[in-house]
């Protein structure tokens, strides 16, 4: 443990922004999955609906600085083909 007044605020701050970047982490890999399930369905409106969610979801995720900005344009980047992809082939 530390022995500065600011080294242990430091360790509080940072247990909780690593608790908060845990959730919004995980809050953001859900929805990713809640889009790869519709689009398996081949249901297209919800897999479209899902889309702008989980686009949403990363521009978000970016701006707090959970990933990545250029991270999060290759995962839309991805999602977006895959869509484009399947609803090509319907």
């Amino acid at each position: 443990m530390p022995n500065i007044k600011s080294a242990e605020k430091r360790v509080r701050v940072s247990a909780k922004r690593t608790l908060r970047n845990a959730s919004l982490k995980s809050a953001l890999r859900t929805t990713l999955k809640k889009f790869e399930t519709t689009l398996a369905q081949n249901d297209l409106e919800q897999a479209r609906v899902a889309l702008s969610i989980a686009t949403r979801a990363l521009d978000k995720a970016a701006t707090k600085g959970i990933i990545h900005r250029n991270a999060a344009s290759r995962k839309k980047s991805r999602l977006t083909k895959r869509f484009n992809k399947i609803a090509a082939n319907q």
